[in-house]
């Protein structure tokens, strides 16, 4: 019995260590080829096919429309929040992608009863805004991601200055070391320097290139050191110190206003969802006036009512400084 016993205790321990053993395996397995993954922004990526530095420079300039013929989209603000929203798809596609949507949705509302004459209207209005909104999202959502690491991008400088370097060398530390979108914005600072750029001209393309409000300060502090000297390091220590409380400040705003942004929602989710609950529980309430031209007046009036109560609510609970 006890013979037996201890055969079992065997057989659970050797079954556990197995486990263990396999365990440990597949971390190392997937450890070691985490080790590998040096490319962690899009221009190392590129950096890995093999081809020379000035084509990856050309690369990325054409993926942000920077070298594009622009003479088909004149518009100088259309064209900088294409390049401000980092977006790297071809611009015909893109374009090709948002007008579908908004056909799709312009005969979906036509399906719903919306005269043909007002789906029209509709498709034509949402042709520019479709893009222009998603843009717009897209730059909003990459200006907060370049302003979180922009602090540290500049202590990363400003150790490598400490270390030596020069404002270059210690630029092109941040391409290596940092991710999208910071990497390779400021990847591209290095090679058009290391191409006849001087930094400063360098510096005012990535603020062309990214448009984020507390780029200037750099792009000062770099100027004045490069025409009358000074100390950088103290300048830029100082310079991420200011921003990383300036976002403090701004996300300490942004709490104390949430009341104000959570009411916009509400407000607008109710009649929405008043709507659909109507439409799913008593599909035949509003069947008698869909083809009434009044309902839809009624219906866009309410709805641009209702937006121009949600702006006026969010410009009282967001703040600029």
């Amino acid at each position: 019995m006890f013979s037996g016993f201890s055969a079992i205790y065997v057989v659970y321990a050797t079954a556990a260590l197995t486990g263990i053993m396999i365990a440990e395996a597949c971390y190392l397995l997937y450890a070691g080829r985490s080790d590998k993954r040096t490319a962690i922004n899009r221009r190392m990526k590129l950096q890995e096919t093999k081809i020379s530095q000035e084509q990856v420079l050309l690369q990325l300039r054409k993926e942000r429309g920077i070298d594009a013929d622009t003479s088909l989209f004149s518009l100088d603000r259309f064209h900088a929040l294409r390049t401000q929203s980092g977006m790297v798809m071809p611009l015909a596609r893109f374009l090709m992608i948002t007008s579908g949507v908004a056909l799709g949705l312009a005969l979906v509302a036509m399906w719903y009863g919306l005269p043909m004459l007002f789906g029209l209207i509709l498709f034509v209005v949402l042709l520019p805004v479709v893009p222009v909104m998603t843009m717009r999202f897209k730059r909003g959502r990459r200006l907060k991601r370049f302003g979180m690491q922009l602090p540290e991008a500049l202590e990363l400088i400003t150790r490598g200055l400490k270390a030596g370097h020069p404002v270059p060398v210690a630029i092109a530390m941040v391409a290596r070391e940092m991710p999208d979108p910071i990497g390779t914005e400021f990847g591209v600072i290095a090679d058009e320097v290391t191409y006849g750029s001087d930094l400063v001209s360098a510096l005012n393309s990535l603020f062309e290139r990214v448009g984020h409000e507390d780029l200037p300060l750099f792009l000062t502090a770099v100027s004045i050191q490069t025409s009358s000297g000074g100390n950088l390091r103290e300048i830029l220590d100082g310079l991420a110190l200011t921003i990383r409380e300036r976002g403090k400040l701004r996300r300490k705003v942004r709490a104390i206003s949430t009341e104000g942004r959570m009411s916009a929602y509400i407000l607008t989710a109710v009649p929405a969802l008043l709507f659909a609950a109507i439409m799913v529980l008593m599909p035949q309430f509003y069947r008698s006036v869909w083809g009434e031209a009044k309902t839809w007046y009624l219906l866009g009036g309410s709805i641009a009512w209702l937006m121009l109560g949600n702006v006026i609510m969010f410009k009282m609970s967001n703040f600029r400084f």
